[in-house]
């Protein structure tokens, strides 16, 4: 068998990975094996691969790898997310682009665009993981747009309504006016922002009084309807009962009173704009104010804004400033920093906006998630547990979900309106049940289909990946069918730590809402991947290496390696591109140990050599050992530090100890029995390894001898833990001190390794004799002689024994060793004449302390005896 001097990655990675779609190693079904599954974080159909996508499925399918090993029956579904937002801004930029506006189309023509878009370039990342190795059973790959996916969105929500549970609300919601679409709570991140704090007169009606309000928002006085005082300020008692003018649109509004009134913040005098702050609508419906919006779906200003109509919020603050100052109306402007919402997509600046929206109750749904997770029995387990406590904060906090977009790509609301009234609807998984119902309830017979209206807004793309673990088994429609029973729960997700509430905690929501039953085991939060200053990686910072290219340049399993080296639970990964070039470095180390294996020459009529014996004893004892770590590491989700065990046991114990123990010397054949053994060896390694670096170990394996496909190594059988010899590990770490300090020796003393030396031994502990003839042959020792005197030449100790090493001169490469001891004797007198300078100064002499002066004298002592053994060493070269 003819085997490449390199490893190519690049060749042997698609070769394999057909090689198991092919024979459809990927693909589950149920049957009588224990059920292993893992349901993936569905990424964007927009999206493409990025250093965050490549950690967290390189971590799913090293768990899904291992199962299959291990024996279960390992089911990984594949899919993609919708992401509403996200994708309807790219389809509405595309038809941009061709000169079409959505304005123009109906929503059936929208999502026939869509769907031509999503099945142009939608996917894509699904295609990319394959280049990592992701063993996902691609036959199962679900998209949350997918008509059974679809229905049981449909479903979910009519039986939500049916309970109570879905509402429609007029509330103060999250508006973003880039996507022109609501967002939950979640969806907003704070920032921090510096920005003016404006101090504007208004004038008293009827009298020459003003009053002084303080506001971050100058554009919004087109919205007031009233101005707010404390009844407990003293300060403004004269204002009580009479009615301010709001500057340049001039609108007389009422000077109410509420306790809601901080009186230490600003002037202690609030505008009221009910329409666009969640406080102020609060205290509008408590007074009864009206409510005036002032702003377009884009955040522009509308008819309300007079002068302003149809410019943009942020231009209109600038130029409104500018008129409010002219007009004697701004009194002066501060520095102020505040907290903004802005939108998690977009980014764009949120607008709080009044609006018709639909509102799932959590608090009741929230409790079995809660008791599952932070209860006495808990149900579900968080790894790291440092993210229950996040977890405890949104779940117990937790407020109705905002469930409505204003979008067109998602599900369809299935609410129908019959009339003009808000409350003129039904809902129903379809028109026809619909128009049944709306008969009932209007009394009406003659309605038809075409009397109805579909509410135009879309769900919230959270609320069909809430259903992914019981959805993708069709667990909703057909809630007793065999795939669910046998699949769900499913055994582990893993994810990120920031969709913890968006997604995890409410797929544990659905779970016991719709299977009562968790939705998994364990929750494995990754890290979020950083580069070498800690910034979080993106497109906008530019420091995200491009993932493919990676792969192309480290090989899939390097990569791997490199990103799960580097990897803890929970903990932000610094990444490097040397940890790749570790990983490429580790799988080329593997490959040349192979190749030196299959390189010897094997006599069947040898007889088996007592080193190569106890060289394989103790390799089994300290691969059980690993096998114990690895699988605690595991139960842990350390598999990082399982890696860590592999990595060790390959590189130190297989590669650098055992191979040498048992290789032939020189030119010489091996006995069949120690090739055998060595290549059991290397299979079990390659077992252990095969989760982790995929493509490397399959290659070896088929290299080792001919497979069918039944004996490939993706479905071999994972090694057996068993009872393992601790003392005979502890032994021989005892040993590989002994050889090393032999080595040393040698090194220090220029002895060829073709030079053979004796051992001379004070054994006061007799733990390493059993491996004599390792040592012989690792460190070409002719023999080793136990005494009880010390013996002249070069020593060394480990633990209480003292080994000697009788130095001939023979033995010694003399133009090397006094080439060194020059260089050490010239070391040695140029520290010397430093702390003989010294101690000849008076003045350091007569200053410095008398243990620094003591610590110097030692100094001198110890130079001047080293310069004279050094010298010593020399004459005895002559």
């Amino acid at each position: 068998m003819n085997i490449p001097s390199k490893y190519d990655a690049r060749k042997v990675e698609d070769k394999w990975y057909d090689y198991w779609m092919k024979n459809n190693y990927f693909h589950s079904t149920p049957d009588e094996r224990e059920p292993y599954t893992i349901v993936i974080p569905p990424p964007n159909v927009t999206g493409v691969l990025h250093m965050g996508h490549m950690l967290n499925n390189t971590i799913q399918d090293v768990l899904i790898r291992r199962a299959r090993l291990l024996g279960k029956n390992a089911c990984w579904v594949p899919g993609t997310d919708h992401a509403s937002i996200a994708t309807e801004a790219k389809v509405v930029a595309k038809l941009k682009e061709q000169g079409i506006s959505k304005n123009d189309l109906t929503r059936e023509e929208f999502l026939q665009h869509a769907f031509i878009w999503k099945d142009e370039y939608g996917g894509k990342i699904l295609e990319q993981l394959k280049k990592l190795g992701a063993s996902c059973d691609w036959e199962r790959t679900a998209f949350t747009m997918d008509p059974e996916m679809s229905e049981s969105v449909i479903k979910v929500f009519v039986d939500l309504y049916n309970k109570g549970l879905i509402y429609r609300g007029y509330r103060m919601v999250n508006w973003d006016p880039e996507a022109k679409t609501t967002l939950s709570d979640e969806e907003v991140i704070h920032e921090e922002r510096q920005g003016n704090l404006y101090y504007l007169e208004y004038k008293i009606e009827g009298s020459e009084d003003k009053l002084t309000i303080a506001t971050t928002r100058p554009e919004t006085i087109f919205g007031d309807t009233a101005i707010c005082i404390n009844p407990n300020d003293e300060r403004f008692t004269h204002l009580k009962g009479k009615k301010a003018i709001v500057p340049l649109c001039g609108r007389i509004i009422p000077i109410i009173e509420d306790e809601y009134v901080d009186v230490e913040f600003g002037t202690g005098c609030l505008k009221v704009t009910p329409a666009h702050d969640e406080n102020d609508k609060n205290l509008g419906d408590k007074h009864n104010l009206e409510v005036i919006d002032i702003f377009n779906d884009d955040a522009s200003l509308n008819s309300f804004g007079l002068h302003y109509q149809g410019k943009d919020r942020f231009v209109v603050r600038k130029e409104i400033s500018k008129e409010l100052e002219e007009k004697g109306f701004l009194v002066k402007t501060e520095v102020h920093t505040n907290k903004v919402g802005t939108s998690e997509r977009t980014k764009a600046v949120i607008e709080p906006r009044l609006s018709d929206q639909w509102f799932l109750k959590m608090n009741d749904l929230a409790q079995p998630a809660i008791d599952a997770v932070l209860g006495k029995d808990t149900d579900i387990n968080l790894y790291p547990k440092k993210f229950e406590n996040t977890y405890r904060h949104w779940m117990e906090n937790v407020r109705d979900w905002n469930i409505s977009r204003q979008l067109w790509w998602g599900q369809q609301i299935p609410a129908f309106y019959y009339g003009d009234g808000k409350e003129d609807f039904v809902v129903a998984e379809n028109i026809e049940e619909a128009l049944l119902l709306a008969k009932e309830k209007t009394s009406n017979s003659q309605l038809q289909t075409s009397d109805l209206t579909q509410d135009e807004d879309a769900l919230d793309t959270w609320f069909s990946s809430w259903l992914w673990p019981i959805s993708v088994f069709d667990g909703i429609r057909n809630p007793e069918n065999e795939e669910i029973n046998y699949y769900y729960p499913t055994n582990d997700l893993v994810t990120g730590p920031d969709i913890l509430f968006f997604w995890v905690a409410r797929m544990i929501v659905a779970g016991y809402e719709y299977k009562d039953e968790k939705p998994f085991q364990n929750v494995y939060l990754t890290g979020l991947v950083r580069d070498k200053q800690r910034r979080k990686m993106s497109k906008s910072l530019g420091n995200s290496p491009d993932a493919l290219k990676l792969i192309e340049e480290f090989g899939a399993d390097g990569v791997r390696v490199g990103l799960l080296l580097s990897a803890p639970a929970g903990n932000d990964i610094l990444f490097d591109e040397d940890l790749c070039q570790q990983g490429k470095g580790f799988a080329n180390k593997i490959w040349n140990a192979f190749r030196l294996i299959k390189g010897w020459e094997i006599d069947a009529d040898l007889t088996q050599p007592e080193t190569a014996k106890t060289g394989l004893k103790w390799y089994e004892a300290k691969f059980q050992k690993a096998l114990a770590e690895i699988e605690d590491h595991f139960s842990k989700y350390r598999l990082s530090d399982a890696l860590m065990v592999i990595y060790k046991l390959i590189m130190d114990d297989f590669s650098s100890w055992l191979l040498e123990i048992v290789k032939p010397a020189y030119q010489q054949p091996i006995d069949k029995k120690t090739y055998d053994a060595i290549i059991k060896v290397l299979e079990d390694n390659l077992k252990v390894l095969h989760p982790f670096m995929p493509f490397l170990t399959e290659e070896i394996w088929q290299y080792i001898s001919e497979r069918t496909p039944e004996e490939a190594l993706i479905i071999a059988k994972y090694p057996v833990i068993k009872d393992f010899n601790e003392d005979i590990i502890t032994n021989f770490d005892f040993v590989t001190d002994v050889i090393s300090g032999i080595r040393t020796i040698r090194k220090d003393k220029n002895i060829s390794f073709k030079d053979a030396v004796d051992l001379f031994v004070i054994n006061n502990d007799k733990t390493s004799q059993e491996f004599d003839n390792i040592i012989q042959k690792l460190t070409n020792t002719v023999y080793i002689k136990y005494v009880s005197e010390k013996v002249d030449g070069a020593s060394f100790r480990v633990k209480s024994n003292e080994y000697f090493v009788p130095i001939s001169i023979e033995n010694i490469d003399v133009v090397a060793e006094t080439k060194k001891l020059e260089a050490e004797l010239k070391r040695a007198e140029g520290f010397l004449f430093g702390v003989q300078k010294k101690l000849s100064n008076e003045r350091f002499v007569s200053n410095a302390p008398e243990q620094v002066i003591t610590l110097e004298r030692k100094k001198e002592a110890d130079a001047l005896a080293k310069i004279e053994t050094i010298k010593s060493s020399l004459a005895s070269m002559q």
